[in-house]
């Protein structure tokens, strides 16, 4: 059985926020979950090649926004899964931060980063 506290994680700075991975692949559990924090105001273009990913917002507000530019309002309460590796736009409202709880599948490493300073979605 594996127990973890987010107080036990070392944050990983992702590029916009904060991950705490609290599953990665050498729990060998077939997924990763995450405590997601995405900055007031950000915007990540986003692409996972390797990855499946869904997200469930916890606190905050924002949108995702796919490539072709339909918009979907993030609330509490409100979940959203990339099941085609779609590339998408991650915006948090400038008011607070936003936070997700974030299932990837395969799983993550543990230590990816976004890199932002490309013109093009950031992947890994």
């Amino acid at each position: 059985m594996i127990v973890r506290a987010r107080s036990e994680l070392t944050a990983v700075e992702w590029g916009n926020g904060l991950s705490y991975r609290f599953l990665t692949e050498a729990d060998n559990m077939g997924f990763t979950v995450a405590h997601t924090v995405v900055r007031a105001g950000s915007e990540s273009p986003l692409h996972y090649l390797r990855h499946l990913e869904a997200c469930y917002c916890i606190s905050g507000r924002g949108q995702v926004i796919s490539s072709d530019g339909t918009k979907f309002d993030l609330e509490p309460g409100v979940i959203y899964a990339l099941d085609d590796h779609d590339e998408h736009l991650l915006r948090a409202d400038p008011e607070g931060d936003m936070e997700l709880v974030s299932v990837f599948n395969p799983p993550l490493r543990g230590d990816e980063r976004h890199n932002f300073e490309a013109a093009e979605y950031s992947h890994y």
